[in-house]
């Protein structure tokens, strides 16, 4: 199992700032209050990937509900287009009454809504499959939380007027290259995903245009792009120049080959285009291989998030799945967003730990605890294993 270790003059600081302020039993709050109290500035993004940057978010470092813009993860499939709002225009064609060509100050006359949305690369977690899979090799920060302010997508549908063959709303940006697959078409392509008409209605679906109150970055889309609220992040396609309604369902190469499932019917495998998040819960806090001090008392904190739902629970073992504790969600739930939650674990004596955490979301479906085959190199949230030190420090 892949290991990260706290740097040991982190762990000794921690340490006896918290003797020094606590009366016992000690409190351990993990390295992640580091970085908000002395180490603001400290965390960075993670490469996994370069050219195209696959930028991962430094998951250990979690400590807010809203992913600061520069901790964002960035994910690219092809490198990154440079667009000039002045020039930019967003076209609408297919089966619609009024076809249309909108610029950037057109789209900011339009009314505008914010939400608070979780977006997740379906790879997240990638490093931790046995055998190897091919992809990004993401660990825990595939994933952030941001507040997204835009126009409803549905919006600028009914703007341009559905017709009644309407099925399927197709997402293209101008970013485009050759996959790496053998099966994939001659030449090279642009990302284009697809929604189904009921889904690009529904009110959590933006064209979006700012992050966290800040113009939309370049690395997260700028001008424009889809926030697809509940669905892994493949659907929320960036640099959005395009949206073609489909008057037949749509199996382009990101969703017929790429970011597609086994799913099984009639005991036959058939592929099937990825949507909806799993419910999932991840540890920040400690982190693979940190060492915690024994005979304490130490936070456990995390995230979880539940796709189109939200989390109704989360549990924690601290003895590799014996025996299971509810802990403690932080805040104010809601759909779409994750949720932070913390675990206050009594220490036991010198020796090896692993922790993990699993959550229920509100629809009844809870964080399975074995890898499903059939998901290929996607959707990894069965529950992961953190390995930890237990040692009485000196």
């Amino acid at each position: 199992m892949p290991t990260r270790r706290i740097n040991a003059s982190v762990d000794r600081r921690d340490f006896l700032r918290g003797a020094a302020a606590a009366a016992l039993p000690f409190f351990w709050s993990g390295g992640a209050a580091l970085f908000a109290a002395d180490d603001a500035h400290s965390a960075k993004l993670i490469p996994r990937e370069l050219n195209p940057d696959n930028l991962e978010f430094p998951f250990a470092a979690l400590d807010k509900s809203i992913t600061p813009n520069q901790l964002f993860y960035v994910r690219n499939h092809f490198p990154q287009p440079r667009l000039d709002k002045a020039d930019w225009r967003l076209k609408v064609i297919g089966a619609v009454e009024r076809p249309l060509e909108l610029t950037y100050d057109q789209l900011l006359d339009l009314p505008s809504v914010t939400r608070t949305v979780t977006l997740e690369c379906a790879g997240n977690g990638r490093a931790f499959l046995t055998p190897k899979a091919k992809g990004v090799q993401w660990e825990l920060g595939a994933v952030s939380t941001a507040e997204w302010t835009g126009v409803p997508l549905s919006k600028v549908l009914e703007k341009a007027g559905l017709r009644t063959e309407a099925m399927e709303v197709v997402l293209e940006g101008p970013d485009k290259g050759e996959p790496k697959n053998d099966a994939k078409p001659a030449g090279a392509i642009p990302f284009a995903r697809s929604l189904p008409l009921a889904k690009a209605q529904k009110p959590e679906v933006l064209l979006a245009y700012k992050m966290n109150g800040a113009v939309l970055p370049e690395a997260h889309g700028f001008p424009l792009r889809a926030i697809v609220g509940g669905w892994y992040g493949m659907a929320s396609v960036k640099w959005l120049t395009r949206i073609i309604v489909a008057d037949r369902p749509f199996d382009g190469f990101f969703q017929g080959i790429e970011y597609a499932f086994w799913e099984r019917r009639y005991g036959l495998p058939t592929l099937k285009a990825i949507t909806e998040m799993d419910v999932k819960a991840s540890i920040a806090q400690p982190e693979a291989g940190a060492t915690v001090p024994a005979n304490a008392t130490v936070r456990v904190h995390g995230a979880a998030w539940a796709g189109e739902s939200e989390p109704a629970k989360v549990e924690v073992s601290t003895d590799g799945g014996g025996t299971w504790a509810e802990a403690k969600l932080l805040g104010e739930g809601a759909p779409m967003a994750w949720r932070l939650w913390e675990f206050n674990w009594k220490t036991p004596a010198d020796g090896k730990r692993a922790l993990m955490a699993r959550a229920t979301d509100k629809r009844g479906r809870i964080q399975p605890m074995e890898r499903d085959a059939d998901r290929r190199s996607y959707r990894i949230s069965h529950v992961h294993p953190n390995e930890v030190v237990v040692r009485a420090l000196r």
